[in-house]
């Protein structure tokens, strides 16, 4: 076997410790890269497609009630009385808060696939439901279902994903998972649209069949998710002995953390004193905030640009695969330079700009190309800030925590959306895009400060002072 580069020169940041034993290597103890390439690809093609195409589901179920409600279920529920429409939007998010944790508790007991699974099943369940509910309230009821059962797929995915990669690779992969998901739904208003002109079908409204088909779907991928989503690396039973040791040497020699640690409620009260998570996890809020906003109220504010229900529909999709196909470019980017505060920054900046443009200007034009530049910012920064946090923590159970935290906090930028975007203010809904506005200044500050921190420790830590970061020898934070 040729000689091939070293584990150490493929890291950004190397560890001062000795490195572990590795796997596939030559007499002169390099690294066989294409052993590296076949095998993390064959982990790539396992984990990615099926989570993504759940995931795609999740989205959709969540943000299809907007899309539902100016194809019909407005005028049939009466949802633009009151608050209501508000209300129903309002109460997904705190189950989805508060189960986060427990969920990643019983991720690790239970087992990827058998969790993920089922949660899914139940979601996709609770979403074939909304479509046969005869009134508002049902309506409500039936969407805190869907938050409590949606509550640990997202965080359960991050901790999935994040245990497999090295530091290095994990913004790809977080991007692809999350962005290819948000690509599928960005469809969701064509497919609305198709749906609108099917007319009534069983006795059934059309936007009854928008809950209805996606909960079938969602259903059947939930049961193909048994056999095919994978486990933690110390039980997968994909790969051989070989590729399993090589992929927990690289992580071993990453970040130390390979081994498995269950998080325990004492571990979790811990880990809850570290204050850089709920830097993250503000930083998660202010990034979902638009996020949601934006698949809520998107088609309404079309609407109310004049735009026909048809035209609202059709234009809600373009904003969204420019936004990904952007933001899988900056992901990549990212993990080249392997920077991260950066590129949160600049797209917080778009985000702000492209709001600006959809809030204060006049024409359509000009207020839809901000809707291109707003979806792509705030959703660039959704695995970016995710990838922020799980490069700078170290140990499997701080991670299973850290990402349920995260991704909770990310819940009260839902409730935040629909909050500050009422009814009265249609069609602009100005004071919600103020707050948008708002948001995207608070996760600068907060990204700012942690970045100045994180270069302070660094610095720190190579001069041979103060604690060890993450109490890891040679761990360094990623800027």
């Amino acid at each position: 076997m040729s000689a091939r580069p070293s584990l150490e020169s493929t890291k950004k940041e190397d560890l001062s410790s000795p490195s572990p034993v590795v796997t596939a290597v030559d007499d002169a103890g390099a690294l066989d890269a294409a052993f590296v390439r076949r095998t993390m690809r064959k982990v790539d093609l396992r984990l990615l497609p099926i989570l993504g195409a759940l995931y795609a589901f999740n989205l959709i179920d969540r943000s299809n009630l907007g899309l539902a409600r100016i194809v019909g279920a407005g005028a049939e529920l009466g949802l633009s009385q009151g608050s209501r429409y508000s209300i129903i939007a309002l109460v997904y998010f705190p189950p989805y808060i508060v189960l986060e944790l427990p969920s990643n508790i019983l991720l690790r007991k239970v087992g990827p696939a058998r969790w993920l699974g089922t949660i899914s099943l139940l979601w996709g369940a609770a979403m074939l439901a909304s479509g046969f509910v005869k009134n508002w309230q049902a309506l409500a009821g039936l969407r805190a279902l869907l938050g409590a059962c949606e509550a640990g797929f997202f965080p359960g995915c991050i901790y999935l994903i994040s245990v497999w990669y090295v530091r290095s690779e994990v913004q790809t992969r977080l991007a692809v998972f999350y962005l290819t998901s948000t690509f599928v739904g960005g469809f969701l208003p064509i497919f609305a649209y198709g749906v609108s002109t099917m007319g009534v079908v069983a006795g059934l409204q059309p936007w009854r069949w928008i809950f209805i088909i996606c909960g079938i779907i969602t259903c059947s991928f939930a049961i193909l998710a048994y056999p095919l989503i994978v486990d933690f690396p110390d039980k997968a039973k994909f790969l051989s002995q070989e590729e399993i040791k090589l992929v927990r040497d690289r992580v071993e020699h990453d970040r130390a953390d390979s081994e498995p640690d269950p998080l325990t409620w004492r571990k979790a009260g811990q880990y809850a004193l570290d204050l850089k998570l709920w830097a993250f996890g503000i930083m998660y809020l202010c990034s979902t905030m638009p996020s949601y906003a934006f698949s809520y109220f998107l088609p309404v504010i079309l609407n109310g640009m004049g735009f026909s229900v048809r035209d609202a529909q059709l234009l809600s999709s373009p904003p969204y695969i420019f936004a990904v196909l952007l933001g899988l470019l900056a992901a990549r980017m990212s993990d080249k330079y392997n920077k991260r505060a950066p590129f949160i920054l600049a797209q917080a900046a778009i985000t702000i700009i492209g709001v600006c443009l959809t809030a204060f200007t006049t024409g359509n034009g000009s207020r839809y190309f901000g809707t291109f530049l707003g979806l792509f910012g705030c959703q660039a920064n959704i695995p970016a800030v995710v990838a922020y946090q799980a490069n700078n923590i170290a140990g499997q159970s701080k991670r299973s925590f850290s990402s349920a935290l995260v991704v909770g906090l990310g819940g009260i930028g839902g409730i935040v959306a629909s909050v500050a975007f009422r009814e009265k203010d249609s069609p602009k809904y100005l004071p919600g895009l103020a707050t948008t506005i708002a948001c995207q200044g608070l996760m600068i500050a907060c990204c700012l400060s942690t970045t100045a921190w994180f270069m302070y420790r660094n610095a720190q830590v190579r001069r041979g002072e103060g604690k060890l970061i993450e109490g890891r020898q040679g761990f360094f934070y990623t800027i």
